[in-house]
């Protein structure tokens, strides 16, 4: 019987099958690549995790991972309090900032629609949303989820959902990554393309 097929190396296998993107090939890999290493940094790393399953929490305004709270884009008084970004998860916040073109505040909804996986409105952060939109000081929300059927639908319905209160909804545009070629794009994103220009 090999190492992995029993005892804690296949618990630890098993474990990191569970992460996102890593199949049993990787998992393995990880595993005794693990068991090689100087016991101080798997410590580190075993109590690096404790320490983020411990302390990471959502910020009580915008609801991005964080250790503290509010979080620093929350806390950051240079940030535009009438222009409002709602995003999936905190990962996306990541992608945003890191054009450097947004100055305004977020708000992450932790999921979106997905009624085959039992997500309806009252999973997604949408109670907060509302009321940071009712307080009146926001004139602008985009809408920044994924262009998936799942977050197209999330999208409309926040439309949908803000269109009494007074405020523009806009949606983020999606179409052809730069460097792309025309040839490879599929029907949908190259309608999106077209449907998202603007003048030159």
């Amino acid at each position: 019987m090999a190492l992995e097929d029993s005892g804690p190396v296949a618990v630890l296998i098993e474990e990191l099958t569970r992460l996102p993107s890593i199949g049993r090939k990787t998992a393995q890999r990880v595993a005794f690549y693990l068991l090689k290493v100087p016991q101080d940094q798997a410590d580190r790393l075993a109590e690096s995790i404790r320490a983020v399953r411990s302390s990471v929490r959502p910020c009580g305004i915008c609801n991005i991972l964080t250790h503290e709270d509010p979080c620093a884009l929350c806390a950051d008084p240079r940030r535009q309090d009438d222009l409002l970004c709602v995003v999936e998860e905190s990962l996306d916040v990541g992608a945003i900032e890191r054009t450097t073109r947004f100055p305004g505040r977020y708000h992450v909804l932790g999921h979106v629609l997905s009624p085959l996986d039992g997500i309806g409105p009252d999973e997604l952060n949408l109670a907060q949303l509302l009321t940071r939109v009712k307080e009146g000081t926001i004139r602008e929300v985009i809408v920044a989820t994924n262009p998936t059927v799942e977050g197209e639908a999330t999208a409309a319905y926040i439309a949908r959902l803000l269109k009494p209160l007074n405020v523009i909804v806009s949606r983020i545009a999606t179409g052809l990554p730069v460097g792309g070629d025309l040839e490879y794009a599929d029907e949908v994103t190259m309608a999106r393309s077209l449907e998202g220009r603007r003048e030159l």
